[in-house]
């Protein structure tokens, strides 16, 4: 089972994580990056399936600058207003990114790092400005497209959905325009196909098995104890 643990930002701001542990063999570390809705019910039991693939996890709480806490549902259609606007005040992951770092440094290499959503579009930044990681997996980030500049530099994936009104086709061919050599995979489904209110069974099968391939590939396919 998971648990709540405290990191600390290099300015001294601590600020919470959920972390989990591998049962058996670790494979490495991996930090998820959440989307505007926060540490959701969700990330963690995803967290807790990625322990269970030899991971081990932490989901900081990107927001806890301005909003303290784990979420305690998986969205509020109500609140969709404040958390655009936490996600805005963020950068959308550009003003968070001394977290990210923290929670990279406090795992074992190899470390690993996917993200959804806002927690994409983080993910594609930590790929192109954080150290010490090995392999990114980014999720439906509807705003990489404007950080084209941005080039990872370690392994990369982009996870789209065809139909996800988020990230338009325009900006997916953008994106591939931009970095020709980096995998984009499309998927028959809408935004937030991994999660609750968008989940498309086959869709987040697939992204799954293809981001535990990029870790397999990248330092993530032998066990250590």
């Amino acid at each position: 089972m998971g648990e709540t643990v405290l990191l600390t930002a290099p300015d001294g701001f601590a600020f919470d994580a959920w972390h989990t542990r591998p049962s058996d063999a670790r494979r490495g570390g991996l930090v998820i990056c959440h989307a505007i809705w926060g540490v959701t019910p969700h990330l963690r039991a995803l967290a807790e399936e990625y322990a269970e693939d030899g991971y081990e996890t932490l989901v900081p709480s990107l927001f806890d600058r301005q909003q303290r806490g784990f979420a305690e549902a998986d969205t509020d259609p109500a609140l969709m207003a404040r958390q655009t606007s936490l996600a805005e005040a963020a950068g959308w992951g550009s003003g968070v990114l001394d977290a990210v770092q923290a929670a990279i440094d406090a795992l074992k290499p190899p470390v690993f790092l996917m993200g959804f959503c806002f927690g994409g579009t983080t993910a594609w930044l930590a790929a192109a400005r954080c150290s010490g990681l090995s392999a990114v997996s980014s999720f439906y980030g509807g705003q990489v497209i404007d950080y084209l500049d941005e080039t990872p530099q370690v392994p990369t994936i982009l996870h789209v959905g065809k139909t996800d009104e988020l990230m338009p086709p325009e900006d997916i061919e953008a994106i591939r325009a931009a970095h020709p050599e980096l995998p984009v995979y499309p998927y028959p489904a809408g935004h937030a196909f991994v999660a609750p209110s968008g989940f498309h069974a086959d869709s987040a099968r697939l992204s799954k098995l293809r981001t535990l391939a990029l870790f397999s590939r990248n330092g993530g396919g032998r066990s250590e104890v």
